[in-house]
Parts: C-alpha cells; sequence; structure tokens
C-alpha cells in the first residue's frame, strides 16, 4: 500500500477510529463522513483500492480521513482485511475501532441521543472487549433503480423498509461467533439455496489489542473469545445493527463492475445473483416489510438489544 494522505498524527489518545476499505464510493462518501462524524468519531482510515472515481482525492482532502492506495488484489488480500489488519495492528492499537464498509451504517442502543464514546465507556466499564451488530438490508419499495440516489443525501430517505424476520441463526463450534442469514437477499436473490446467502453476523466494534485480527471480514476475529458477544444463558448481551444502504440506484452499476472484477467470495456467487436479478427491476418490498423508525423498534423485534445499559 502507498500513502496518500498520512494524518495519523492527529489521532488522540481517546479516539474512537473507523477503518474501511472502498472502490468507487464517492457518491456514498459525503454522507457517510457526516454520520460518522455526528456519531463522534474523530479519524478514519481508508484503503482505497483502485478507485477511478474521485473517492481517493475527495477523501484525502478530508482533514479527518488518512488514506492509502492499492491496486493489488482485492481476493488474494483475504478481500482486503489483510490491509485493514495490518492499519488496526499499527494505529488502531489501544482503541475503540470500528470496521465497517462504506454501504453501512451503525446502529446502537441509544444513539439517537448518546455519542458512541458513551457507548464505548460502558463497555470499558465492564471490561467488554467486542460489540456485535447485525446487518439489516435496507430497501426501498418499488424497483432499486427507480428513484436516483443523489451525492450527501440520507440512503434511508427512500431505502427505509427492512425484514422484521426471516433470518436464521446458528452458531459456529469452531470459531465461537454466531451466523445469521436471510432478510431480502436469501428472500429473492438466495431463495433456491439460503444456506448460500450472504452472511449478516458482524463485529465490527472492538477495542483492538495488539495480537488481534479479523479472520473472515468482520464476520469473525481472533482470539476466538471476541467472537463470545451474546449470552447462553437466557439473558440479552448488549448489540447493535449496521443498516445496509447496498440497495439504491448505483447497484446495478457496481454490480456489473464486480462481476468484471471477479474478485469477491465464492467466485462473486453474490454478484452473480444480483445480476440474474436486477436488470429485472426487482422491488424488495413485501406485504411484511417494515418501515424504519429507530433504534427502540428495532430492538423490539430482537434485532438488536440494549441489555443492561440504561
Amino acid at each position: 500500500m502507498a500513502v496518500v494522505a498520512d494524518r495519523t498524527g492527529q489521532i488522540g489518545g481517546d479516539d474512537i477510529l473507523v477503518f474501511a476499505t472502498l472502490r468507487n464510493e464517492r457518491v456514498r462518501l459525503p454522507y457517510f463522513l457526516r454520520y460518522y462524524r455526528n456519531m463522534g468519531i474523530r479519524h478514519f482510515l481508508f484503503v482505497d483500492n483502485g478507485s477511478d472515481d474521485g473517492s481517493r482525492d475527495y477523501l484525502a482532502d478530508q482533514e479527518d480521513c488518512s488514506v492509502w492506495v492499492t491496486n493489488a488484489s482485492y481476493k488474494v488480500a483475504n478481500f482486503g482485511m489483510d490491509w485493514l489488519n495490518w492499519l488496526l495492528r499499527k494505529y488502531g492499537t489501544g482503541h475503540w475501532t470500528l470496521t465497517i464498509d462504506p454501504d453501512e451504517f451503525f446502529v446502537y442502543p441509544f444513539s439517537d441521543t448518546r455519542p458512541i464514546n458513551a457507548l464505548t465507556d460502558w463497555l470499558d466499564t465492564y471490561d467488554i472487549r467486542s460489540f456485535p451488530a447485525m446487518l439489516l438490508d435496507m430497501y426501498p419499495k418499488g424497483p432499486i433503480d427507480a428513484v436516483p440516489y443523489v451525492e450527501g443525501q440520507n440512503p434511508f430517505e427512500h431505502a427505509c423498509w427492512f425484514d422484521a424476520g426471516n433470518y436464521m441463526i446458528s452458531r459456529n463450534q469452531k470459531m465461537h461467533n454466531l451466523w445469521i442469514q436471510g432478510g431480502p437477499r436469501t428472500r429473492m436473490f438466495f431463495a433456491d439455496d439460503p444456506l448460500a446467502a450472504p452472511s449478516l453476523n458482524k463485529i465490527p466494534l472492538v477495542k483492538w489489542q495488539r495480537g488481534f485480527v479479523y479472520t473472515s471480514s468482520t464476520h469473525m476475529l481472533l482470539p476466538r473469545g471476541l467472537n463470545h458477544t451474546y449470552d447462553t444463558g437466557g439473558g440479552e448481551m448488549v448489540s447493535g445493527c449496521l443498516m445496509h444502504a447496498k440497495f439504491l440506484s448505483p447497484l446495478a452499476a457496481k454490480v456489473e463492475e464486480e462481476l468484471d472484477r471477479a474478485q469477491h467470495y465464492a467466485g462473486s456467487r453474490e454478484y452473480r445473483a444480483y445480476a440474474q436479478t436486477v436488470g429485472k427491476q426487482p422491488d424488495l418490498w413485501c406485504k411484511w416489510s417494515e418501515k424504519y423508525i429507530n433504534w427502540r423498534q428495532l430492538e423490539i423485534l430482537g434485532l438488536m438489544s440494549k441489555g443492561n445499559w440504561a
């Protein structure tokens, strides 16, 4: 990786840091940065994997962003995690770190009234080192491409619907994490083979220490104890959601690009499934869809929990 803009000297000892890889996400970046700045994030560390849409230059101009660039294979680099693990070890050690994609928006209990450091302070009090968040696919009512997404727009003004149910949960006996599948991607794109659908379990927020490593996206980590973010005794541990804004008008172009690059997991299985349906102007909305209101709604539906954080 080559440095484009290194502002890591500005990182404060208590700063919570965002880490992300991206390719051609320029249209999403203004709202992404605004969302997380408002949450209390003070510094962003990005790896740009060969963007040609201005993403890299835009981020390099942001005073709270450090940017690296590589044209190396995303697939060979464990789908970008090798790059992020290096940055997490070098710059994230000792910090709370939030590792996410540019189309993922973190929602946690009380996120409408409390900054993210209120959550991490509480986690520190109880010596909790990792925090899970289920990926919640958001979508519009009507064809995905019907309304163009405008740069700087809140994506959930349009993609404001989600599946309240239709989720499968199991425990990974080897890595001790939960494995979650389902939602609109399963019922629309993987109905014939739901076990091949993308996994929705993530552990994006971690108090990073030297020796920690993500092994498969942000689905699981080593040491394995970091993956044990659930209660087997009948109670509920605190958790959040990552609202996923993939299903907006840039999707069709993104699918075409990623199929051509062939850099994604399992032979780009997910993008091949999208390609078979996206051109038919699919509508992910159904009569069981729920319109998003706030995090309390997600807790009532059992998709996240405030646990014993009052």
